[in-house]
């Protein structure tokens, strides 16, 4: 990707190292805070209209608005159950991509969702489903990967990641056209990243199946016979214990099969092909 390279050479020096960390220390934070009874997430979400009153801070602060307050004890387990995910998977990225490349793949979706809001200033934006475009993009680069659910239930991470895909397909569909705009702008990383690359993996797939279907067809069509009886026409495959025998003094070496090799009249011409 050259114009990737050239990017990262001008702009690399600003990258954030270890921005996975920090959107989960200030998510913890906020949640911590809304534990204590000081939520905080009326000052931190995102909505246009109070960006456009000089509140400009929430077009970055409302990445570090937790997916739940919830204070039981399911909430707080699912809520840092997904932290350990995106810290982990976040963390991989940014070793596999590079720190310039990770905060690309993550900037790209928090514009664009910041910019689908300001399309729709009544509503609220949100960076859940930037979070989930990181467990898609690991989840593309390691689909084997095994992880404990809930830290108990092992599954491998690509079923994990078709759930997810699904949802975000049922929410695409039942959801309005502020939502469905939110979640194409989250999902635009991902796709920028590694759509030319599923392209390819398709193009591929689709040769691949059609030479296992020529070499399918090829299997199934019926073997041409080496020898057939110029009288009667029996092949050695419609009688494969029968010896075939070529007649020399025929025109054309004309092939015939033991009954009429002694009585047949010879050929003084070679037949014409195709008659």
């Amino acid at each position: 990707m050259p114009l990737l390279n050239r990017l990262e050479r001008a702009l690399g020096r600003f990258a954030i190292e270890n921005l996975a960390l920090y959107v989960v220390v200030g998510q913890a934070f906020v949640f911590l805070m809304a534990i204590l009874g000081r939520d905080l997430t009326g000052l931190i979400s995102l909505q246009a209209g109070l960006v456009f009153q000089g509140q400009v801070w929430r077009v970055f602060s409302f990445v570090f608005e937790p997916q739940s307050l919830s204070s039981g004890a399911f909430g707080v387990t699912l809520t840092v159950f997904g932290w350990y995910i995106f810290y982990l998977m976040g963390s991989a990225l940014e070793q596999f991509w590079g720190v310039f490349r990770f905060n690309l793949f993550l900037g790209i979706g928090w514009l664009l969702t910041v910019a689908v809001c300001f399309l729709f200033p009544g509503d609220y934006g949100t960076a859940i489903f930037i979070g989930g475009s990181v467990f898609l993009a690991f989840a593309y680069l390691n689909p084997d990967f095994e992880m404990l659910l809930f830290f108990i239930l092992p599954v491998k991470i690509k079923w994990l990641a078709l759930l997810l895909w699904l949802r975000f397909g049922y929410y695409f569909i039942v959801g309005g056209w502020s939502l469905r705009l939110m979640l194409l702008a989250s999902l635009a990383n991902f796709f920028l990243f590694f759509g030319a690359d599923i392209v390819r993996t398709a193009r591929s797939g689709r040769r691949r199946m059609q030479q296992k279907a020529r070499q399918f067809a090829a299997s199934n069509e019926a073997p041409e016979a080496r020898h057939r009886c110029y009288i009667c026409g029996k092949t050695n495959l419609s009688h494969p214990q029968m010896d075939f025998r070529y007649c020399s003094k025929c025109a054309g070496d004309q092939c015939y099969c033991p009954e009429h090799l002694a009585t047949h009249e010879h050929v003084l011409t070679a037949p014409v092909e195709g008659k």
